[in-house]
C-alpha cells in the first residue's frame, strides 16, 4: 500500500469532545483500516445507545442476565478481559456466589470514555491508565473505589530504516522525542528522496486516550513546540484510532508511534515484522508495585510504564452492586484476578505483569 493512500487527520481537534473516531479525511484508509465504531450515549438514552464490544459467558451458554460492565480500550482487544471475565464468572458459580451463571459486557472504550461512562452509569467498572484521572473520579464522587490491577508497558516503535537515527543504546526517551521533534522538521523543509527512506513522522492517536496523554506529556517535557500547536507540524499525523488500528497504521506508513506491549504482542505478525517496525524504547517494571517507583523523571523504564486500575462506580448506578463490589475484591485477589494477568500470554509471551506479587 503507497503511503499516498492513507492521509494525516490535519484538521482533527483535541477540544471537540464530540469528535466522530470512524472519520477520517482519506477514503483509502475507509477502506483498508476497520474500526469498531465507539458508540456514544446520548444523555436522554443511556443504555440502548451504548453497544458492548463483547459479551462473555464463562463457558455458560444457558447464561442469561448481564450482572457485569467493564470499560476498557487496549486490554480489551488483547483478550486480557474477556479472560477476567470468563474466570470471575467460574470463580462466582463454582463458589455460589450467585445462585446460577451470568453474563459480563466488555464496552470499547478509551481512558476518559471509559471514565465518562463510569460517571453516567452506563458501566461498573472501569479499567483505565491514568493515575490523575482516575483520583479525580474519586474525589468527585464518580468512583467510590481504585485499585492498581496490572501494568501494562509502552513501547516507542518505528520503522527499522530509522530515519530519525534512534539510538537504542544511547538515547533517553527525551533525546528520541527530540530527535523525532527536530527530524520531523527538517524533513518537512526539505523531504527525503522516497527511494532512500521515508519521512521521518509520528503518528499520534490524537484521542484523549492514555496513550496520546502520555506521548503529549513527553512532547511537553522536551521544551520545544508541541506538534499540534499552531503553526501545525505535518510530520505530525493525527490518527485518532483504538490501538490495534494505530499500529497497523504506522507499520503500512513507516511512521513512529506509542503504543504497549499488550497491543504489540496481540497483532498480527505483519503489523510487528522486524522488517516493517521497531521497538526502539520501552518501559520495564519496577522493584515494587507500591507506587513508589511508578513514576520518576530519571528512570526511562518508569517513564514508559502504563498501570492499570480499576474503579468502582456509584453502587445505586450499578446493574448487582454485590457483583462489581465483588470484582474489584477479586481483580486484586492473588488466585482470582491476579492468576488471571500471570498466566495471560500472546504468542507464548506474558503480556501484563501482576499488580499483586506472591510473596
Amino acid at each position: 500500500m503507497a503511503l499516498a493512500q492513507l492521509s494525516p487527520l490535519a484538521s482533527a481537534s483535541a477540544g471537540d469532545d464530540n469528535q466522530d473516531q470512524t472519520k477520517d479525511t482519506g477514503t483509502a484508509a475507509q477502506a483498508n483500516f476497520h474500526l469498531v465504531e465507539s458508540h456514544q450515549p446520548s444523555a436522554s438514552s443511556a443504555v440502548s445507545s451504548l453497544v458492548p464490544q463483547k459479551c462473555y459467558n464463562g463457558g455458560h451458554p444457558d447464561a442469561k442476565n448481564v450482572l457485569l460492565r467493564i470499560g476498557n480500550g487496549g486490554a480489551g482487544q488483547s483478550g486480557l478481559v474477556g479472560a477476567f471475565a470468563d474466570a470471575f464468572i467460574q470463580a462466582m458459580v463454582e463458589s455460589k456466589f450467585v445462585a446460577e451463571p451470568f453474563k459480563v459486557e466488555w464496552y470499547l472504550g478509551d481512558t476518559t470514555q471509559s471514565l465518562s461512562y463510569l460517571a453516567a452509569g452506563y458501566i461498573d467498572v472501569a479499567l483505565t491508565y491514568n493515575a490523575a484521572a482516575e483520583k479525580a473520579a474519586v474525589k468527585s464522587g464518580d468512583a467510590v473505589e481504585r485499585e492498581l490491577v496490572f501494568l501494562d508497558h509502552f513501547y516507542l516503535v518505528g520503522p527499522k530504516c530509522n530515519p530519525a537515527k534512534l539510538c537504542e543504546k544511547n538515547d533517553t526517551v527525551s533525546d528520541m522525542f527530540n530527535k523525532l521533534v527536530t527530524c520531523g522538521n527538517a524533513d518537512t523543509v526539505v523531504p527525503p528522496d522516497p527511494s532512500v527512506r521515508p519521512p521521518t513522522r509520528f503518528l499520534s492517536r490524537f484521542d484523549k486516550s492514555a496513550t496520546n496523554i502520555k506521548e503529549s506529556e513527553l512532547f511537553i517535557k522536551i521544551g520545544q513546540q508541541v506538534p499540534w500547536a499552531l503553526a501545525y507540524s505535518s510530520w505530525y499525523h493525527q490518527y485518532p484510532r483504538f490501538p490495534l488500528q494505530a499500529l497497523q497504521a504506522a507499520a503500512v506508513l513507516s511512521e513512529y508511534t506509542l503504543t504497549d506491549k499488550g497491543t504489540w504482542l496481540s497483532s498480527p505478525k505483519d503489523v510487528t515484522d522486524s522488517d516493517k517496525l521497531k521497538i526502539y524504547k520501552e518501559g520495564t517494571d519496577p522493584s515494587s508495585t507500591d507506587g513508589s517507583s511508578l513514576s520518576s523523571d530519571d528512570d526511562d523504564g518508569a517513564i514508559l510504564l502504563n498501570p492499570c486500575s480499576a474503579l468502582l462506580g456509584q453502587p445505586e448506578k450499578a446493574l448487582s452492586k454485590e457483583v462489581a463490589k465483588k470484582f474489584m475484591e477479586w481483580l486484586v485477589d492473588l488466585e482470582g484476578g491476579q492468576k488471571v494477568v500471570v498466566n495471560f500470554k500472546k504468542n507464548g509471551e506474558v503480556l501484563y505483569t501482576p499488580a499483586v506479587k506472591s510473596q
